[in-house]
């Protein structure tokens, strides 16, 4: 089955591991799922991003936290959705719970945190919250 929103659906599948205390995920790949999945491991939300050959294209491999550890994510949500976009100038990208979570931004600079967006002076479609 294909899925109308392949990063909710990855969303999804991150926060359904943390869930059941599963550490890896694996996923069909997309450049945007890649970009997203790296931005989480540069702010230290999950442990490692690989991109694999599968028979047919790629698989995008999520180690979310360590097979002792917890997982760094308590909360992650879908903010822009196909039915509903939801974009914002610089003044208006949102901070979450204080600067301690980060707001994913797909601006016309590629996709990036909303801190590096308020700091290159551009705004975007929100993706998603994590926190």
């Amino acid at each position: 089955m294909v899925s109308t929103d392949p990063i909710a659906d990855m969303l999804t599948r991150v926060r359904n591991a943390i869930n059941v205390r599963k550490n890896v995920i694996r996923l069909p790949h997309s450049n945007v799922k890649e970009s997203v999945a790296k931005l989480l491991k540069e702010n230290n939300f999950i442990d490692d991003v690989k991109v694999e050959k599968a028979e047919v294209g790629k698989t995008l491999v999520i180690t979310i936290n360590g097979e002792q550890d917890n997982a760094r994510i308590t909360e992650i949500v879908r903010l822009s959705k196909p039915g509903r976009r939801i974009y914002a100038n610089v003044k208006a990208i949102p901070t979450v719970k204080r600067g301690r979570g980060i707001v994913i931004v797909s601006t016309s600079k590629g996709v990036m945190t909303g801190d590096n967006a308020k700091k290159q002076q551009i705004g975007g479609e929100l993706i998603c919250k994590v926190y």
